[in-house]
């Protein structure tokens, strides 16, 4: 009998057929998880039991529409996992995780229905089939080959095992890291907030109130303890925020993540061989526009060869101002690292991060990126409060194209809070589809931990918080114009290293004074942000940037170091660490400090030799930015040729194609070297 108090069972009313988050408790999603694996597997049966030839409709197109309730429940508890938790969701999660994943083996292992996709595949004239029908084929083909369809049953159950594990611990990893970071406090003195901006002050102080306790509070949340590195003058105490933060998940307590990544490393390694790769890296690289692990060291050690001679003067001129300031013995440390760079910003530049807070109040520059998609697609938004949502914080928007026909639902959630992972990311509650009874759209979302407004202030952004909004409002637009037939190859569901292109190219946006102008207004005074603020913003943009690009490299070449492995690793987690990055490095190395152990995205979140895809979509962003540059950065008809060959196809083709068809060549590095002024304009690489 169905249960109608389970929102996941019961139709209900709202619009767009949002989810009804108002009425959703942890107790509802074992049923639905449950009533989704007994509906999907009569689908498939259904399937394998057509006493009909398998063809492209009845078999790859009703397997692409099976699932329909399992995949609402573990999208949400996916989500929410991120955006909203609580022990109770992660104790569901746990007991859900290994049925989830058995189910999903149950699928790519059955040997009756692997066996029809063979038939179609093999007997399908292809040229009767459309490009993206031709695509969701060959997908559907490989990715059960990818999950074990052709391994021998004692391997399939080796797989098995090692599916379950893999999902248990990359659980596990994110759980750890969460409630370390939360109970992570730093509670300060009057005295002790020398150098600290009001706006610090006052936000440590509220952290403090909501703890129901005295004084100051620093934690380790980004809008927290990154104003805290950069303007804190006690050096002792950045140095002690900065080892609390790069000794997450190390010390001896139950949070420990050093084990979990070896086992993490160690069993995505063991998968790939199963299937016949000899690294992990190669298993997952199959997949991406950069085909190879080869592929991937050429770009970063192109990168590194270009940035590493401007990173070393960024680092000596740093260390000069250090020197001046505190004498010529004086060693720069990774926590003087950001307050040094800050004062020699304010020195090159006059400019102070807090100097531009006021002209990025939240909900203009809200309005300026939901402008600058007005100006560029003709898209509008509506927030809508009769959408419910999972949070009081989530504001819920209708998006409607240029003629007014609904377009998509966009959920943004801003602030902090100890029931969410840290960091910033966009995800989808409902992908876009196309049946018979139309074209059905997204709901997605935005989710960010920004500069939360304080008793006397609104929230007042940083720079690199607006740039960190038009980074996920790109991937949201890539969700939202997404046009395509099938689910599983719509919107962001590409190749991993191009889907960061569409985030990327709208930071571009940022240094733009014709953009600045549209909403960087005093929260105060309304006064328009003055034209030599914004010259000193364009004039400070590439400030650091060799330096910021090898840290990237450190990540990308650590990764790559997980992954590449032909052996298990047995070894030291932080040794090996060090090793990978070395080249990298120019300032001095801290013996306890970990990255590995809190880097969700290589471990966790779907980057495993994966973290490059950031570098190679920059250069593919500012490749494909310079063609704004040369038309205008408003022009509609750039942005709208963006749109069609790029944001609305979803992963219907090849990337490459993708790109090729908008961009009219290949990308080349160049245009990166150039923005970020390693080569003049007139120079050859």
């Amino acid at each position: 009998m169905t249960d109608i108090t389970n929102p996941f069972l019961t139709v209900h009313h709202t619009p767009h057929q949002t989810f009804p988050f108002h009425l959703l408790e942890a107790g509802h999603y074992e049923p639905a998880i449950r009533k989704g694996i007994e509906e999907q597997n009569k689908e498939i049966d259904a399937i394998i039991n057509n006493p009909d030839p398998a063809n492209f409709q009845n078999t790859i197109v009703a397997l692409e529409k099976s699932g329909s309730l399992l995949g609402k429940a573990s999208a949400l508890l996916g989500n929410l996992l991120s955006a909203e938790t609580n022990d109770e969701l992660q104790a569901v999660a746990e007991k859900m995780m290994p049925l989830l994943t058995e189910h999903s083996n149950n699928i790519t292992l059955n040997e009756k229905l692997f066996a029809r996709i063979k038939e179609v595949y093999d007997n399908v004239d292809k040229a009767m089939l459309s490009v993206e029908e031709n695509m969701l084929l060959e997908q559907t083909k490989r990715s059960f080959i990818r999950c074990g369809a052709n391994l021998s049953e004692k391997n399939k159950e080796e797989f098995r095992k090692t599916s379950a594990e893999l999902s248990l611990n990359t659980l596990k990893f994110s759980q750890n890291l969460l409630k370390e970071k939360n109970a992570y406090e730093l509670a300060l003195t009057e005295e002790q907030l020398e150098g600290l901006p009001e706006s610090a002050i006052s936000a440590y102080a509220q952290t403090a109130q909501e703890k129901g306790k005295e004084g100051y509070i620093v934690t380790l949340q980004a809008p927290s303890y990154v104003p805290f590195m950069k303007y804190a003058k006690n050096r002792e105490l950045r140095k002690e925020l900065y080892m609390a933060y790069n000794t997450q998940c190390t010390h001896d307590n139950e949070f420990n993540n050093l084990e979990i990544v070896k086992t993490l490393v160690n069993l995505r390694l063991k998968r790939a061989q199963l299937l016949g790769f000899s690294t992990a890296a190669d298993y997952v690289l199959k997949e991406r526009m950069a085909e190879s692990s080869e592929n991937v060291y050429q770009l970063l050690n192109q990168l590194l060869e270009a940035y590493t001679p401007t990173a070393r003067q960024e680092v000596e001129e740093v260390k000069a101002l250090a020197q001046e300031e505190e004498g010529k013995d004086f060693e720069l440390m990774p926590w003087d690292w950001a307050y040094y760079s800050e004062k020699l910003k304010e020195k090159k530049y006059s400019l102070n991060e807090e100097e531009l807070r006021p002209y990025f109040e939240l909900s203009q520059v809200i309005e300026g990126v939901f402008g600058l998609a007005t100006r560029l697609y003709g898209i509008t938004f509506k927030e809508n409060k009769d959408i419910p949502v999972y949070h009081p914080d989530v504001k819920a928007y209708e998006v409607y194209d240029k003629d007014e026909r609904f377009l998509a639902v966009l959920y943004a959630d801003f602030y902090p809070r100890a029931s969410k992972r840290s960091g910033a990311w966009m995800t989808s509650y409902k992908e876009q589809w196309k049946d018979v009874e139309g074209d059905s759209r997204p709901h997605v979302s935005v989710t960010m931990n920004f500069t939360k407004p304080s008793a006397d202030k609104p929230a007042l952004l940083t720079f690199s918080e607006v740039n960190t909004f038009l980074h996920e409002f790109g991937h949201a637009l890539h969700g939202m114009f997404a046009d395509t037939t099938y689910q599983s190859l719509s919107g962001t569901n590409v190749y991993w290293d191009f889907v960061e292109l569409p985030s990327q190219i709208m930071e571009n946006f940022a240094i733009e004074k014709e953009f600045l102008n549209t909403f960087a207004k005093h929260y105060q005074t309304g006064e328009a942000i003055p034209d030599e603020l914004i010259q000193r913003i364009v004039d400070s943009s590439n400030f650091n940037v060799a330096y910021a690009c090898l840290r990237q490299l450190s990540f990308g070449l650590l990764d790559m170091a997980w992954y590449t492995r032909t052996e298990p690793f047995e070894g030291d987690v932080r040794t090996y660490e060090k090793e990978a990055w070395k080249q990298t490095q120019i300032l001095p190395d801290i013996a306890d400090t970990c990255m590995s152990v809190q880097f969700s995205h290589i471990m966790a979140g779907g980057y495993a030799a994966g973290y490059y895809s950031y570098k190679w979509a920059e250069v593919l962003d500012a490749d494909a930015f310079s063609l704004f540059k040369e038309k205008g950065i408003f022009n509609t008809e750039t942005a709208n040729s963006f749109r069609k060959n790029v944001l609305s196809k979803g992963g219907t083709e090849h990337p490459m194609t993708l790109y090729k068809r908008f961009r009219g060549k290949e990308p080349s590095i160049d245009a990166l070297l150039k923005r970020n002024g390693i080569i003049t304009k007139g120079e050859q690489p």
